[in-house]
């Protein structure tokens, strides 16, 4: 398995989402768990052994069968989700800019921009441009991180579980909602959902986020 360099996430490794459903797409589990244990590696020939996923010797995440236990966020309708883009706290401050998914300097990515609907929750427009199972894990992966105070405790992704209820529709709006649940300590736990454009619930996930180092 190998992560092209497009798909970064934080510059230098592996956007979270997508290395998550990468993997969960090379395993085929109906509901698959993904855990970031090192960021991943970019442009790396990596070994899937198992459900354990290496580069070298080096354990970079492992992949179990998942249950999405937390419910999903109240859906958004599109054009709510669009003017809350325009609140999209990565336009003015963002960790990590060059993001495949919420970068604002990456014109090439899925340009992303979840901005506020409600207290801890935050929602955005998605078309997807592929039938491409991964890419539902990576728009699902950053509006759970900026459901929080991204900027102010800037997180990357440690845990991700996805369930898949319908396709998404290649060249139709869908919605994207987080909602952040818990902080403890340096962890958050957010959920995540995609609607399509009639408030039908495509897939839901699960995360458990970790808090950068401070300095």
């Amino acid at each position: 398995m190998r992560i092209p360099l497009r798909y970064n996430g934080p510059a230098g490794s592996g956007n979270g989402g997508v290395t998550c459903g990468l993997l969960a797409q090379a395993v085929g589990l109906p509901v698959a768990e993904v855990t970031l244990r090192q960021p991943p590696p970019l442009d790396v020939e990596l070994r899937l052994d198992g459900g354990h996923l290496r580069d070298g010797e080096l354990l970079v995440a492992t992949v179990e069968a998942g249950v999405v236990d937390v419910d999903p966020p109240p859906a958004v309708d599109v054009e709510q989700a669009r003017a809350a883009q325009q609140r999209y706290a990565g336009l003015v401050d963002h960790p990590f800019p060059t993001c495949f998914v919420c970068g604002p300097d990456r014109p090439d990515g899925l340009d992303l921009r979840p901005g506020p609907v409600a207290e801890d929750v935050v929602a955005c427009t998605w078309t997807p441009g592929a039938d491409e199972p991964f890419l539902v894990w990576a728009a699902l992966d950053c509006p759970g991180g900026w459901s929080t105070d991204l900027p102010g405790r800037p997180m990357v992704l440690g845990r991700m579980a996805l369930e898949h209820l319908h396709p998404a529709v290649v060249g139709e709006p869908h919605v994207v909602v987080g909602q952040a649940l818990s902080t403890s300590g340096r962890k958050t736990l957010t959920t995540v959902a995609l609607f399509d454009a009639d408030g039908e619930l495509v897939a839901r996930a699960k995360q458990t986020w970790i808090a950068l180092p401070a300095g």
